[in-house]
């Protein structure tokens, strides 16, 4: 298994991308296999979900890095925009939190019976 990881790390963004389709061709075949009741089709079957489940994590991974370091310029080109949005954090109120009991006056019993007779 290590080794997979390692291929899959040195492999660049456009491997990965035909990695991915080679893989999803591959699960569609295996599944195909597995519904005419070949047993060596099961363990293919996982192998081939694992590698294009850590295919697609490598993927993302790349991407959030890319888009990391293109907001990390941004908050360089404007610094004033920033210590603006950091100054004062708003408030969110919860959508179902219960509000808060204010302390009401309550009616006495004699009041009730009062305005009954």
């Amino acid at each position: 298994m290590p080794r997979r990881i390692d291929k899959i790390r040195e492999s660049s963004s456009d491997e990965l991308h035909l990695q991915e389709r080679e893989l999803t061709e591959q699960i569609f075949r295996l599944r195909f296999q597995l519904s005419t009741g070949q047993a060596e089709a099961l363990k293919r079957l996982r192998d081939a979900r694992k590698d294009l489940a850590r295919v697609k994590t490598h993927l993302r991974a790349q991407e959030l890095n890319l888009s990391g370091a293109h907001i990390a310029t941004q908050k360089v080109e404007q610094p004033e925009a920033a210590a603006e949005k950091t100054a004062a954090p708003k408030k969110i109120k919860a959508k179902h939190q219960k509000p808060k009991h204010t302390a009401k006056a309550k009616k006495s019993s004699k009041t009730k019976k009062a305005g009954k007779a």
